[in-house]
C-alpha cells in the first residue's frame, strides 16, 4: 500500500492500474477517454432523471462491456457535492435515480453509500434528516450516508503528502483530521483520503456540480473527487499555489482511479460568478446530463459554459484551470481537447 507520494508516483508511472476496482488495467480505461455521453432531460422530475440515468448506464455498459453490478466486494459508492448548500447541491432526484438503477442491477441498499464532507450541508441539501427528525442511523433512501467530518472514514495509511503546510497550528490540524500522533509539521502536510472509495468498493460514481471557484477556477468533477473528499483541504484554499498539483495527484492515485467508473454532472443549475458561495443571480439551467470516464474533459466543457456566461455579463473569463488540466492530463486522467471528443447523444 502506498505510504508516501513517491510510492504513489511510482505506481502511477510504472505499473498497470493497481487496485481491484472496475478498471483492472490502465489500457481499459484509456480506451474510452474520448467519450462524452449527453442526455437531454424533458424536465427535472424524478421520473425524467430515472429515465436518463438508466439510458446512460445502459449505453456505458454496451460501449465498455463493463456491467454496473456487484463484484467481489459487493459495494458501490456515490460521491455527491453539497458544499454550496441546497442552492447548488447534487440534485436529490439524480442521486435517487442512481441508487434505484444500482439496486435494479443487484445491489442491496445496505451495499451502497452516499459520501460527502459536511453534516450541516448534507442536512440542508436534503440528504439526511433535519435535526428535528433524528434517526437511529443516517441514511438517504435507505442507503447509508458517510459524513467525512466525523473522521470515521479516514485511515492513516491512505494519505496525500504535500510539502505545503496549512496555516493552522498542529492542534487545529489534529482536531480536523483526527490526528495520528505524528510529530509537529508532518501531520500538517498530510491530507487523509476517503478510505471507502479506495478499499471498500467495486466501483464508485462521482456526481459533481458545476460552479466557478475564485481560487481554482471551477469546481467540477476533479475537485469534487479530490479536495472535497480529503481531510486538511483548507491549506490548499489558504495557499492555493500547490492546489492544482494536489488535485491531479490525488485523482491519479491508482487505487482511487481504478474504482472511479465515471462522473455524471447535471446542468439543472450551475453558477458562473461568486462560487463556491451560492448566488441565484448568477446561475443558469439547462436540461442536460453529461457523463464521462474522463473528468478533465468534463471540467473543460463546464469551464466553456461558465466562460460564455461570464463574457455575456461582462466578467473576465477563467484561465487558471489550464494548470489543473495540464497536470491531470500528464498523469493519464484524460485530455481536455474538445476536438477529440466523441459525443454520444442519447434521446
Amino acid at each position: 500500500m502506498p505510504k508516501s507520494l513517491i510510492l504513489t508516483f511510482f505506481l502511477v508511472l510504472c505499473c498497470p492500474l493497481v487496485g481491484q476496482g472496475i478498471w483492472e488495467y490502465e489500457e481499459e480505461r484509456s480506451a474510452y477517454l474520448d467519450l462524452v455521453w449527453e442526455y437531454h432531460l424533458d424536465n427535472f422530475s424524478q421520473r425524467n432523471y430515472s429515465r436518463g440515468v438508466e439510458t446512460l448506464f445502459r449505453s456505458f455498459e454496451e460501449k465498455t462491456k463493463k456491467l454496473l453490478v456487484p463484484g467481489k466486494r459487493r459495494k458501490a459508492g456515490i460521491k455527491i457535492y453539497t458544499n454550496s448548500g441546497s442552492g447548488i447541491a447534487t440534485p436529490t432526484a439524480l442521486v435517487k435515480a442512481v441508487i434505484d438503477k444500482l439496486v435494479q442491477r443487484g445491489f442491496k441498499r445496505s451495499e451502497l453509500f452516499v459520501l460527502d464532507v459536511s453534516e450541516r450541508d448534507l442536512r440542508n441539501s436534503g440528504f439526511i434528516p433535519l435535526l428535528s427528525k433524528k434517526a437511529n442511523e443516517v441514511t438517504f433512501e435507505g442507503v447509508p450516508v458517510y459524513i467525512l467530518e466525523t473522521k470515521n472514514y479516514y485511515d492513516e495509511i491512505w494519505y496525500h503528502e504535500n510539502p505545503l503546510p496549512s496555516q493552522s497550528q498542529l492542534a487545529h490540524s489534529a482536531e480536523l483530521i483526527g490526528g495520528y500522533g505524528e510529530e509537529k509539521g508532518v501531520s500538517d502536510r498530510k491530507s487523509y483520503l476517503a478510505k471507502p472509495l479506495i478499499t471498500d468498493v467495486d466501483f464508485w460514481i462521482n456526481l459533481p456540480m458545476a460552479l466557478d471557484n475564485q481560487i481554482f477556477g471551477i469546481t467540477g468533477a476533479l475537485v469534487n473527487a479530490t479536495l472535497w473528499a480529503i481531510s486538511n483541504r483548507e491549506r490548499f484554499f489558504i495557499s492555493p499555489a500547490n492546489g492544482p498539483i494536489a488535485i491531479a495527484e490525488i485523482a491519479a492515485i491508482p487505487e482511487l482511479k481504478s474504482g472511479w467508473v465515471f462522473s455524471i454532472i447535471s446542468l439543472e443549475r450551475y453558477q458562473f460568478i461568486g462560487g463556491p458561495i451560492f448566488n441565484s443571480l448568477y446561475t443558469r439551467s439547462e436540461p442536460l446530463l453529461w457523463m464521462s470516464i474522463n473528468p478533465v474533459v468534463l471540467d473543460a466543457l463546464v469551464m466553456e459554459r461558465i466562460n460564455y456566461h461570464k463574457k455575456e455579463n461582462g466578467f473576465a473569463k477563467i484561465v487558471r484551470n489550464i494548470r489543473v488540466f495540464n497536470y491531470a492530463q500528464s498523469l493519464g486522467l484524460g485530455h481536455y481537447n474538445r476536438n477529440k471528443i466523441h459525443w454520444i447523444h442519447l434521446p
